[in-house]
Parts: structure tokens; C-alpha cells; sequence
């Protein structure tokens, strides 16, 4: 197997188990309580948890992506060859979509439940951009470090956080959207809605790429380093 299929096989494999624990979570929650904030605490933890597991399992061999605008970064800072973004992306949205269908058909739904749930509005959009900045800023941050081993628990704990600070409780992620949308259940998205989030969020990863330029300057040197590592390897 190439060095890169075996990456989208993970980049696959972890978005599709990330979308699954975030769909069935929320179909979950909702089954075993009518408190909303309940509903939604559940959801944070079980979104929480599998990012540390999915983080720390896939990490080593693809980066642990799972997000387009994660790669999308990482390529601008030199992480990953240009060659992988399309295959990584690809390998994310696919992953999204089979994993939301799993998750579906686990709790009897149809594979395919289109959503119905309107998210919409400036404070909503507003909410996704901040989400998306503070992950962005939080991954490479961590990573400029030198300490990517605590990455798992960094990014999870920020994910959590963003359900709760932000008004969109934190998609952040253009993949996951997509995905979002295919499920007719509380963490659903309806497909009207999904351009204006993933507009958002394409807003936050360009503030972010400013950002990140101006806090850490030596972001392209470091990021040189192990992408030569990374094709060495």
C-alpha cells in the first residue's frame, strides 16, 4: 500500500468514526432525555472523547486531520505536499458520509435522513468563524511548540469549550458540515444552511492563516522541517 492511501485510509476511517460518535451521540441523548442543555452536554463529551482517541490513533500516520481546512492550513504552512490535499479531502468528505450513514442506520433511521434543522444567521456565522479561528490557532499553536503529543487533549478541549462559547456550537469544519447535513437528528444541519457555515468557516481559516503568520513568524521554517522529515519517512 502507498504512503498516501494508507493516510486517506485513516483520514477515512477517522472522520468517519468522528461524524458516527457525533451523530449517534446526539440521536442518543435525545432518546434518553428532553433536557436540551443535556442533550447537548452528552454530545460534547462523546465529541470530546472520540477526538482524543481518533487524535492519538490516526495522528502518527496522517496528522489526524479530519477537517478540509485543517489540510488546507497545513498546506499553506508547507506540512504536507500539494499532491495530498485533494486525496485528503476527498478521503474526509467520503469518510463523513459513510460514517453519518452508519450512525443513521445504527438508531433505525434511513441511511440517507436529510436534516430539517434551520442554522442560520449572522451571530450563528459569526460563531463558526470564531470557531474555526481559535481551532486553527489552537492546532498550530500546540504543534509550533513542540508539544503535538498533547494535541489529542488540546483540540478536544477546545472543541468542547467552542460547543458551549459559540452560538454555533463549533462545526468548524467544512467536511463535517456535509456530513451533518445527511442526518435529520440534533446534531443536524439542514442543507440550506450548510453554504453559509462552510462560507464561515472558509472566513475563519483565512483569519486564521493571518494570525498564525503573526504570532508565530517561524511557522514555514518549523513546518519545512517536517515536511522533509515527512518525505524522508
Amino acid at each position: 500500500m502507498s504512503p498516501l492511501l494508507r493516510k486517506c485510509v485513516a483520514e477515512f476511517l477517522g472522520s468517519a468514526f468522528l461524524i458516527a460518535t457525533v451523530i449517534g451521540s446526539g440521536i442518543m441523548a435525545t432518546n434518553l432525555t428532553d433536557n436540551i442543555a443535556l442533550q447537548l452536554l452528552c454530545n460534547t463529551v462523546a465529541t470530546a472523547g472520540a477526538l482524543v482517541a481518533l487524535i492519538a490513533a490516526f495522528g502518527s500516520v496522517s496528522g489526524a486531520h479530519f477537517n478540509p481546512v485543517v489540510t488546507i492550513a497545513d498546506r499553506v504552512f508547507h506540512g504536507i505536499p500539494t499532491r495530498e490535499v485533494v486525496p485528503y479531502i476527498a478521503a474526509q468528505i467520503f469518510g463523513m458520509i459513510v460514517g453519518v450513514m452508519v450512525a443513521n442506520l445504527m438508531f433505525g433511521l434511513s441511511a440517507i435522513d436529510i436534516s430539517t434543522k434551520t442554522r442560520s444567521g449572522g451571530g450563528i456565522w459569526l460563531g463558526e468563524i470564531v470557531a474555526t479561528l481559535g481551532l486553527l490557532l489552537v492546532i498550530f499553536g500546540v504543534v509550533r511548540s513542540g508539544k503535538s503529543t498533547l494535541a489529542p487533549f488540546v483540540v478536544a478541549g477546545y472543541i468542547t469549550a467552542a460547543y458551549f462559547f459559540t452560538s454555533s456550537t463549533s462545526f468548524a469544519n467544512p467536511a463535517i458540515t456535509i456530513g451533518r447535513s445527511l442526518s435529520d437528528s440534533f446534531a443536524g444541519i439542514a442543507p440550506r444552511s450548510a453554504p453559509g457555515f462552510i462560507v464561515a468557516q472558509l472566513i475563519g481559516m483565512a483569519l486564521a492563516l493571518v494570525a498564525i503568520r503573526i504570532v508565530f513568524p517561524d511557522v514555514d521554517e518549523f513546518a519545512d522541517e517536517l515536511l522533509m522529515k515527512h518525505e524522508e519517512d
